[in-house]
């Protein structure tokens, strides 16, 4: 495993950890992080700083998935560039359904640090667990 893998796996483990502040400590100060287009948490696009995606991202993809979870499928790519591949998998706290959707996400890196981060997942899925 190379050194840009090894970064976005712990970025990784840090979520499933529920460890914000390992998470973060692996972001630039001025990372841009972007949702997918479709996504209901795509309306603050792009996320600038810490701040904005513990905020607009984090605490409202935690109150309305409580139990939300990202599956590492693969990681590809490297040094730069990374991109995983996995699934979203949690249950809705107002529905009570299940989802379990494809998603990918791209991690732009430099000096040890993610600059950039675009999230594409299966929109339709989502919108159905949560409606």
């Amino acid at each position: 495993m190379n050194d840009a893998h090894a970064l976005v796996r712990g970025l990784y483990a840090a979520f499933a950890a529920g460890d914000v502040p390992g998470l973060f400590a692996r972001f630039a100060p001025d990372i841009v992080w972007k949702e997918a287009e479709g996504n209901v948490l795509a309306d603050g696009n792009p996320y600038v700083g810490e701040q904005a995606i513990l905020s607009g991202v984090f605490a409202r993809l935690l109150e309305e998935w409580p139990d939300f979870r990202v599956v590492v499928d693969e990681i590809v790519g490297g040094p730069e560039v990374v991109t995983m591949f996995g699934r979203y998998q949690a249950t809705h706290a107002k529905t009570g359904k299940a989802l379990d959707v494809q998603c990918a996400h791209t991690w732009w890196l430099a000096d040890g640090k993610v600059t950039r981060f675009q999230q594409m997942v299966d929109t339709l899925g989502l919108d159905a667990a949560a409606k």
